[in-house]
């Protein structure tokens, strides 16, 4: 679904058609582009009960009730109307932000929410579906599904360095069905990016989002990896030579007694330079004909063309800052004219209900 990154609930509306009822005005906000809708507390109602009974759990965050006990007050009064939109939006933000993602991922809070068509569903098809907004929405929404994966595989370790070796194996196997449904929508991405090609995106464009798309491909892959590797003899996983190492008066008697350098097994630690520690100087082709002064002269020679590499390094850093901000303001113009005809586009959808009540009225 698309990438939401907030919901609020701003104010509310007295209305009189049908009849007298009160709408509350919610503002969803996604990576690209930001829509509103109107709902009455019975929808939200309606919500309530068709999430629960979905997914076989009440929200995180429970409904305000319908009558306050203050139940002398109108109906619209606004005290009591505040209340209510606090206590509407904190429900709303509350399956936003659960862990848990089956309340938000339903197709119910989806339709609430008035999630426009065209995104592309997790393992579904209809890559063609998708729009040049739509498909950012949907690889913003993958990229956090692909940090879902890696916070469940940092739990499956954190659990087994507890030895906590069934909710380890929990935690992995949500990660590995969590992994199963990006990589599908890392291949509907990929899809959509030859529709969006034939229907005329630049090729730069084209390309960027390619790159984009290989990257997302490329942490799956890596992420695959790490959810089928083997773990460490600590965790009780691993090959049985790690499970069950040799004792040490054995290693000792095969491979000779330790040394203070000897590595775990019993092997030598290999000679390197210790970090810190300077090495010794040693003899070049270069300075060996040269005498102090022709040291002092060469070392100078060799800092002036560090410096003079910097400096072009400096001017190439400075010319990229310029295009990233050049970019960057591309952007925001290219969302300010996205929102302003979506703005025309549910302004025209609005003229055009009306248009059709007026005919159904006529006919």
């Amino acid at each position: 679904m698309t990438a939401i990154q907030a919901i609020h609930i701003r104010g509310w509306e007295d209305r009189t058609e049908p009849k007298s009822h009160v709408v509350f005005r919610i503002e969803i906000q996604a990576s690209v582009r930001s829509w509103q809708m109107w709902r009455r507390y019975s929808e939200f109602a309606d919500l309530h009960v068709e999430l629960t009974k979905s997914t076989g759990s009440p929200p995180p965050a429970p409904l305000p009730p319908k009558h306050s006990f203050k139940f002398l007050r109108s109906a619209t009064d606004p005290a009591l109307l505040e209340e209510r939109r606090a206590g509407l939006e904190t429900y709303l933000r509350a399956i936003l932000s659960a862990r848990d993602d089956v309340w938000r991922e339903s197709f119910a809070f989806r339709d609430f929410l008035g999630v426009p068509v065209g995104k592309q569903d997790a393992g579904g098809s209809g890559a063609g579906q998708f729009t040049a907004s739509s498909w950012l929405d949907e690889h913003q929404d993958v990229q956090a599904r692909v940090r879902d994966v890696r916070a469940d595989i940092n739990r499956r370790d954190a659990l087994a360095d507890s030895n906590d070796v069934s909710g380890s194996h929990q935690a992995n196997v949500q990660a590995k069905k969590k992994l199963a449904g990006v990589l599908s929508r890392v291949g509907a991405l990929e899809d959509g990016l030859k529709t969006l090609g034939m229907a005329g995106m630049s090729e730069g464009e084209l390309q960027r989002r390619t790159d984009m798309a290989a990257r997302l491909r490329d942490d799956c892959e890596k992420l695959a990896k790490i959810v089928t590797v083997a773990r460490m003899t600590s965790r009780g996983i691993g090959t049985a030579a790690e499970r069950n190492p040799a004792s040490a008066s054995d290693r000792e008697a095969l491979l000779g007694p330790s040394s203070s350098s000897a590595m775990p097994g019993g092997f030598s630690r290999p000679v390197a330079r210790v970090f810190g520690k300077p090495a010794q100087p040693a003899e070049t082709e270069q300075t060996r004909p040269l005498d102090d002064h022709g040291l002092v002269q060469l070392h100078q020679t060799q800092i002036d063309q560090q410096d003079a590499q910097l400096a072009q390094l400096s001017t190439i850093l400075s010319r990229q800052k310029q295009l990233g901000l050049a970019i960057n303001q591309e952007i925001k113009e290219q969302i300010e004219d996205l929102e302003t005809l979506t703005s025309d586009v549910d302004r025209v959808g609005g003229k055009l209900s009306s248009a059709k009540k007026q005919l159904n009225r006529l006919g």
